[in-house]
C-alpha cells in the first residue's frame, strides 16, 4: 500500500473542532497552545466554544483547520512514532490545506503556518468589498461546459473556475453580477444544479490579486525548506519540492484554480493507493471516491479514527 496524506480546506470547520483531541491527548493540547501563542489570541477557545460566526471568519477558520490536522499528526507521532517521511509518498492540501500539507511534511513549523494563514485569511477577506464578489458550485456539468459558462458570464465582470473538485463538481468565482449570470447560463446549458455558495469573498480568482501581493511579501520573510515528501501543488497538480518554487506556487494559488481532481489523479498515477485525509470533516474523502473509485479513502478526525488508524498500521 502506498499512502498520500491530504488536508482539508475552508468549509470543513465546525464549533467543537479539536476539543475531544485536546481532552484526550497532551500533544494535541500543547499544539493548540503553540498556535494560540503564535497568533496572540485564544483561537482554541473559538474552536472549542464558538461562536460559529467568529470561527467561520476566514482569518480564524484557516489557521483553525490547520491546527486540528497538525494536532492529529502530533498525537500519531507521540502514540506510535508516526512520521510523514516514512509513511507517505506525497502530501497535498485543498487551498489553505496546502499550508497544512507543508507543515506536515516539515517545510515550515505549525506556528509559522498559523501566522501565514492568519495573514492569508485577513488579506483574502479584505481584497474585495463585501457583496461585490461571490462563488457558485456548478453540479453535473463537465469542465468544458463550465469553462464555456464562465467565459460567457465574464462579460459581466470577473468569472473563472476557482475549484475543479471532482467530475461534475466545479466552483466558479468572481464579481457577484458575473456569478449570478453564470448560474443562469449554467441552467440553460443543462447543469443539474447551480448553487450560490455562502462565502465571504470570491476566492481563487483575479479579484484576489491584492491578497496575492500580501502573501508574496509574507512568504518572502518566512523560512520554507524542502518537504520530506513531494507536495502535489494546487496550481499545477504536479509534485514540487524546491522551496523557491513552493513559495511562488503559494502566491499564485491565491488567484489560481485549485486543481484538486487533477491532483488526486496525479497521485494515483504515481502509484498511490490510499488517500488519508487528516483533519476536520470528510470532504476530501468524499471527493476521492468521486474522482477514482480504485483509491481507498480514509479519514482521521476523531480519537476513534486515530485508534483505528494505528490499529491498522
Amino acid at each position: 500500500m502506498t499512502r498520500a496524506f491530504v488536508f482539508p480546506g475552508q468549509g470543513s470547520q465546525s464549533v467543537g473542532m479539536g476539543k475531544s483531541l485536546a481532552d484526550a491527548y497532551a500533544p494535541a493540547r500543547h499544539l493548540f497552545d503553540e498556535i494560540d501563542e503564535a497568533l496572540g489570541q485564544s483561537l482554541s477557545k473559538i474552536m472549542f466554544d464558538g461562536p460559529e460566526e467568529t470561527l467561520t471568519l476566514t482569518e480564524n477558520a484557516q489557521p483553525a483547520l490547520m491546527a486540528v490536522s497538525m494536532a492529529i499528526l502530533r498525537v500519531l507521532g507521540d502514540e506510535a512514532g508516526f512520521e510523514i517521511a516514512s509513511a507517505a509518498s506525497h502530501v497535498a492540501g485543498h487551498s489553505l490545506g496546502e499550508y497544512t500539507a507543508l507543515a506536515a511534511a516539515g517545510s515550515l513549523d505549525a506556528a509559522s503556518a498559523a501566522r501565514l494563514l492568519k495573514t492569508r485569511g485577513q488579506a483574502m477577506q479584505q481584497a474585495v468589498p463585501v457583496g461585490e464578489g461571490a462563488m457558485a458550485a456548478i453540479i453535473g456539468s463537465d469542465m468544458a461546459v463550465v469553462e464555456a459558462v464562465a467565459a460567457l458570464a465574464a462579460k459581466d465582470g470577473v468569472c473563472s473556475v476557482a475549484n475543479d473538485n471532482a467530475p461534475g463538481q466545479v466552483v466558479l468565482s468572481g464579481n457577484t453580477s458575473a456569478i449570478d449570470r453564470a448560474i443562469e447560463i449554467a441552467k440553460e446549458k443543462g447543469a443539474k444544479r447551480s448553487i450560490k455558495l455562502a462565502v465571504s469573498a470570491p476566492f481563487h480568482c483575479a479579484l484576489m490579486q491584492p491578497a496575492a501581493t500580501i502573501m508574496e511579501n509574507a512568504l518572502a520573510t518566512t523560512d520554507i525548506t524542502a518537504p520530506a515528501v513531494p507536495l502535489i501543488a494546487n496550481v499545477t497538480a504536479a509534485p514540487v519540492t524546491d522551496p523557491v518554487d513552493i513559495k511562488s506556487l503559494l502566491v499564485k494559488q491565491v488567484t489560481a484554480r485549485v486543481r484538486w481532481r487533477e491532483s488526486v489523479a496525479a497521485m494515483a498515477a504515481a502509484g498511490v493507493t490510499q488517500l488519508v485525509e487528516i483533519g476536520t470533516g470528510k470532504v476530501l474523502s468524499g471527493l476521492t471516491r468521486r474522482i477514482n473509485r480504485d483509491l481507498e479513502a480514509v479519514n482521521i478526525s476523531t480519537t476513534e479514527d486515530i485508534d483505528a488508524f494505528l490499529a491498522d498500521r
